[in-house]
């Protein structure tokens, strides 16, 4: 029995790794494609939209979330339900704006920057800005879903 939960943890950590490894090689080959640190960060920011719309569909159905009441149930959502689904951490959710309709998420471990070593001349490059392409999917379409359910 506890060598079967074993391999569970193994085979997590192995595709872990795996999506680590494969994310750096993206990066490494858009650094290549493209003329400027902008550039790349504004693909990788595409790229984690498209993911973010999709993705949404099978944390919904994977997570059996309910409706969130406000704001700050969503950035709790976020942090401990999302991050921890697909990529095993639970962020901080900091510097709350006065008005409450802006956070931040402070990754103290964030799995993407395993094995990364960024070269001095790519200075301006967001390597994770994946990530936040990400939320903005995600969420754009929570707001839609939401959207379409009122009306």
């Amino acid at each position: 029995m506890s060598r079967q939960a074993n391999r569970g943890t193994e085979s997590k950590k192995m595709s872990s790794e795996l999506f680590t490894l494969t994310y750096g090689a993206l990066v490494t080959q858009l650094c290549k494609d493209y003329e400027n640190d902008e550039d790349v960060n504004k693909q990788l920011d595409k790229m984690g939209y498209n993911i973010g719309v999709r993705l949404i569909e099978d944390f919904l159905a994977r997570s059996n979330v309910g409706r969130c009441h406000d704001f700050r149930e969503t950035a709790d959502v976020i942090a401990k339900v999302a991050f921890k689904m697909y990529l095993g951490i639970t962020p901080s959710i900091t510097n709350w704006s006065p008005a409450g309709d802006e956070f931040s998420l402070i990754l103290e471990n964030n799995p993407l920057v395993d094995f990364v070593e960024l070269p001095d001349n790519h200075s301006s490059l967001i390597y994770s800005n994946l990530l936040c392409g990400v939320l903005r999917g995600a969420l754009e379409m929570i707001r839609k879903l939401r959207h379409t359910a009122d009306t």
